[in-house]
C-alpha cells in the first residue's frame, strides 16, 4: 500500500514537473500571432496579423484577422467579403518538445470563382512555418512559404 502511494507521488511529481517545464515552448496556439507570406523569389506577397483559440479536436477559432499586405487575391474586397478558418494538432513530450501541424484556408465569397488562399505547416515551439498557395480568379494564383510568430501581450 505504502508503495503504490510513493509510485502514484512520483508519477505525480514528474508528470507536473514536465508541464511546467519550458512553458515557453509549450505550445499553446492561443493568442494574437503575425504571418509574413514570401513568394518564391523572396518578396512579401501577403502579411496579417490575427488573433488564435485552439478549439479541440484540431479545430481553430480564428478572429481579429487583418491583412495588412492583402497582395492581389484580396486588396480589392473588405474583410467582410472573405472568411479564414484552420486546422492544428500538436504533440510534444516531458522535455518540452513541441512538434504538429497547421492548416489555415482564406476564402472570398463569390457566387462561383472564390479566390483562395491555402496555408499548410508545422508547429515547432513557437514558431509555425510552411508553405503557402494561391489561386481564383484572374491574378489571383501564386505561391511561397510562410511564417507566424506570436505577438506579445498587449
Amino acid at each position: 500500500m505504502r508503495k503504490s502511494r510513493v509510485t502514484i507521488l512520483l508519477l505525480l511529481a514528474l508528470t507536473m514537473a514536465g508541464c511546467g517545464n519550458n512553458s515557453s515552448q509549450s505550445g499553446n496556439i492561443n493568442g494574437t500571432w503575425s504571418a509574413t507570406l514570401t513568394n518564391t523569389d523572396g518578396s512579401t506577397a501577403y502579411a496579417f496579423s490575427t488573433t488564435f483559440t485552439d478549439t479541440s479536436s484540431n479545430g481553430l477559432s480564428i478572429t481579429n484577422f487583418t491583412f495588412t499586405a492583402p497582395g492581389p487575391c484580396f486588396s480589392p474586397y473588405t474583410a467582410s467579403q472573405y472568411s479564414e478558418t484552420g486546422s492544428f494538432t500538436l504533440s510534444g513530450n516531458l522535455n518540452g518538445n513541441v512538434t504538429g501541424t497547421f492548416g489555415m484556408t482564406i476564402t472570398t465569397f463569390f457566387p462561383s470563382t472564390n479566390n483562395v488562399l491555402t496555408l499548410n505547416g508545422a508547429v515547432s515551439g513557437g514558431t509555425i512555418t510552411g508553405t503557402w498557395t494561391a489561386s481564383g480568379l484572374t491574378g489571383c494564383s501564386g505561391n511561397g512559404t510562410f511564417t507566424f510568430q506570436p505577438l506579445p501581450p498587449v
